[in-house]
């Protein structure tokens, strides 16, 4: 597809072996002087999995999907997969792609929302992987965050739907959904996404993670209340980090009298470690605890309007003039240079 003669998935990484935890984790927190007590203490998460984090199937899944849904439409175009943090590593894919001819390369990331950790990390360590791998590296352009994307959405409203369903019968009509998503710095969420647009006094993210909501809510036509709720929170106890605490929500809700609760990861494409150990154990447990229903939704993970979605993605990114295909009216980011979201 030109002016592209690649495709490329970037993805956090997770380790696939109980001896891969701690370097994993060693990887991830490089140059924060993050305690190695504090480093075991995140590693007995995935030693509940046998050292196994999901996302890495997950990914190989997806690309599978993505290569078959790329030959069927007649997108001409190879598969590369380079991670952050974990085999493969996103410089070994970079170097691969350089030996293989590769001169101009579309990249995705696995995250579909505008702020530091989400975008711009990416494009730091596309960058300095272009720097290690020298001249002869490709040039690699990211698509933009596609939060309101109807291949996004769509799963979500689906899956949220499904959940519903599995509640008891008599407890459905009057089940709260909480949409979860990944708890950063206060700070950071306000400087989210371009400088050049407004979102609001809590920054692209936080306006991005309401939009979701609000339109898998709006399709759902169910009527149910709902909230944005956040897990995973990892800075010391001194710094504001975006609330409500997911589990904190479970217990104000109980003293409201609410006994049933559908969770939707709508911060996250697939159901990797903090899906399965936050929400799957920890909220779980919360609930349980209160004697409250719980049900978790799935991701939208390798559903076909979210590999569809990657297709039209490549193509609107190798075409500056085409439509951009979203939902909601919360403004993303431009797509036109990897100089968007320069705040996150």
């Amino acid at each position: 597809m030109r002016p592209y003669d690649a495709f490329l998935l970037i993805s956090f990484g997770g380790p696939e072996a109980n001896e891969d935890v701690i370097p994993f984790l060693e990887n991830v927190t490089h140059g924060r002087g993050i305690p190695r007590e504090r480093l075991a203490e995140v590693g007995e998460h995935y030693y509940l999995f046998d050292g196994v984090s999901p996302i890495n199937q997950q990914c190989r899944e997806l690309l599978a999907e993505i290569r078959s849904d790329f030959s069927a439409n007649d997108v001409d175009l190879p598969v590369y997969w380079g991670n952050r943090f974990w085999d493969p590593m996103l410089t070994d894919t970079v170097a691969q792609m350089a030996k293989d001819g590769v001169r101009r390369v579309v990249a995705m990331a696995t995250s579909a929302y505008s702020n530091y950790s989400s975008h711009r990390a990416y494009l730091n360590d596309i960058a300095t992987a272009q720097e290690a791998v020298g001249p002869d590296a490709p040039r690699i352009d990211l698509i933009r965050p596609f939060f309101d994307h109807p291949g996004f959405v769509e799963p979500l409203v689906e899956h949220t739907r499904a959940a519903l369903d599995r509640l008891p019968a008599g407890k459905r009509a009057g089940a709260r959904l909480l949409f979860s998503a990944h708890s950063i710095p206060t700070a950071m969420a306000e400087a989210s996404g371009s400088p050049h647009q407004d979102y609001g006094p809590e920054g692209a993210y936080v306006a991005q993670l309401a939009e979701v909501a609000r339109l898998v809510v709006e399709r759902l036509g169910s009527g149910h209340d709902y909230d944005l709720v956040y897990q995973s929170r990892s800075g010391p106890p001194s710094q504001p980090w975006l609330e409500p605490d997911i589990n904190d929500r479970l217990r104000d809700l109980s003293e409201e009298g609410v006994s049933a609760v559908v969770v939707v990861p709508h911060g996250f494409v697939s159901d990797h470690m903090e899906v399965k150990y936050d929400l799957d154990n920890e909220a779980r447990e919360t609930a349980q605890e209160l004697g409250m229903d719980m049900v978790r939704a799935g991701t939208p993970g390798t559903h076909p309007a979210f590999v569809s979605m990657v297709r039209e993605l490549v193509a609107e990114r190798a075409d500056p003039h085409a439509s951009r295909a979203g939902l909601g009216n919360v403004p993303g980011c431009p797509e036109e240079s990897n100089d968007c979201c320069q705040r996150g």
